[in-house]
């Protein structure tokens, strides 16, 4: 196996190992983004794989000495020097600088969708307990304390008296 080859394994070995699928899991909320995140998975672990079995292997090298007894070593040399004459191109990795700033760009966006969502999340969680209290105290609540937690309704309704609307 090339130089370039083995790097390559080692180096999706290292992401795969590094990468916490299970804590990314437990932070989707959506089925939509859990169907992605699967998908997602699905496509890393079929090319971590690929990597792993078709670059891991080493050619075996070739036993010149085996064949120049079976064949003759004029023929056998002609075929080691063609053999040792081919330049095997080393890889050049053109694909991740094209892709590297769209996954930093996503990684952003990423970043700011889950905070975005964690205020959102606590906004809600907010609110539940604001109409979990509410529930506890509707029935004993007078209207002046409903509006000292709901100014803007006061408001409406006095708009609403003064202007002599009574929604009929």
């Amino acid at each position: 196996m090339s130089g370039a080859g083995k790097k390559v394994t080692e180096v999706a070995l290292k992401a795969s190992k590094n990468i916490d699928w299970d804590g990314m899991a437990k932070l989707i909320v959506s089925d939509e983004a859990r169907k992605e995140f699967s998908t997602l998975r699905r496509a890393f672990d079929e090319v971590n794989s690929t990597l792993q079995t078709k670059f891991s292997q080493e050619p075996e090298p070739i036993d010149w000495e085996y064949y120049r007894k079976g064949i003759g070593a004029p023929l056998v040399n002609m075929y080691k020097e063609a053999y040792d004459s081919i330049e095997i191109p080393k890889y050049v990795d053109t694909v991740t600088p094209q892709y590297k700033p769209k996954f930093d760009a996503l990684l952003v966006e990423l970043k700011e969708a889950e905070e975005k969502s964690l205020k959102e999340s606590e906004r809600i969680q907010k609110e539940i307990a604001e109409v979990q209290e509410m529930k506890k105290k509707i029935s004993t609540m007078t209207a002046n304390e409903y509006f000292e937690k709901h100014p803007e309704l006061k408001k409406k309704f006095d708009d609403e008296i003064r202007n002599d609307y009574w929604g009929y």
